[in-house]
């Protein structure tokens, strides 16, 4: 097995493992090259689950580390945006996970059929992106400790107690075109979610996108419900 590959075993009743592919010291901050693969760089923090305050105190560290607004490997292109790739590692070193690749249709019938797959790029597994990804939380995403919301307000404050890692994800109408997703975060003391008569109504969130905000609540509002998305979702996961 090379560095590019990691094995995937099925479980019974159709348990399907993640998709990732190795860290390489190659996919870092300070490049676009290996988006697909995870950040090979021991010196970001991964969140520390002890209690809801060190939960939320990683967070904050890991959302000053990764640096979306700067650090280059989530600059977009004239080709592309990346929310993907930075919700990704979000989750990531959050310790919870969304595909960046996800298994072949002809991978998960052979894992559903007992085989065992090896997750190698553009060969087993392909990249997914935010629209795709949009789904796979509506199918996959309780099988991997995703737990469907309600509200944005419900999310936040969720987030908040706990330390939690929340998610939401729009699904574009035209078919081809990129979605969005875009982690929610906890409160902190200089930056805040927006609220009317106590309820959320925007809340705090970090992304990669046409624009990068290591915090944002009331620039972009409501985006989600912006009339080219077909759909969105609110997902949180402890």
């Amino acid at each position: 097995m090379n560095k590019d590959t990691v094995s995937a075993t099925a479980l019974p009743q159709y348990q399907i493992l993640k998709a990732d592919l190795l860290p390489d010291s190659e996919s870092n901050l300070d490049s676009m090259e290996m988006k697909e693969k995870p950040i090979g760089d021991s010196s970001i923090p991964f969140r520390d689950l002890t209690n809801p305050e060190t939960k939320k105190e990683s967070i904050g560290q890991l959302i000053d580390k990764l640096d979306v607004e700067n650090s280059i490997r989530y600059q977009r292109t004239p080709e592309d945006t990346y929310c993907n790739v930075y919700a990704y590692d979000f989750c990531h070193f959050s310790k919870v996970y969304v595909p960046t690749v996800w298994w072949t249709d002809e991978s998960l019938e052979k894992i559903k059929q007992g085989q065992e797959v090896t997750a190698v790029f553009e060969d087993t597994v392909d990249r997914i992106y935010s629209s795709a990804i949009h789904d796979w939380l509506s199918e996959w995403g309780p099988h991997f400790g995703w737990e469907r919301m309600a509200t944005v307000d419900e999310i936040q404050n969720k987030v908040n107690a706990n330390g939690g890692v929340g998610i939401i994800c729009a699904k574009r109408k035209i078919k081809g075109l990129s979605g969005h997703i875009v982690p929610v975060v906890p409160e902190t003391d200089s930056h805040k979610a927006y609220r009317e008569n106590g309820t959320v109504i925007y809340p705090l969130q970090s992304q990669a996108g046409i624009l990068n905000y290591n915090y944002f609540s009331e620039v972009r509002k409501d985006w989600w419900n912006d009339e080219l998305y077909s759909s969105h979702v609110f997902y949180y996961h402890e």
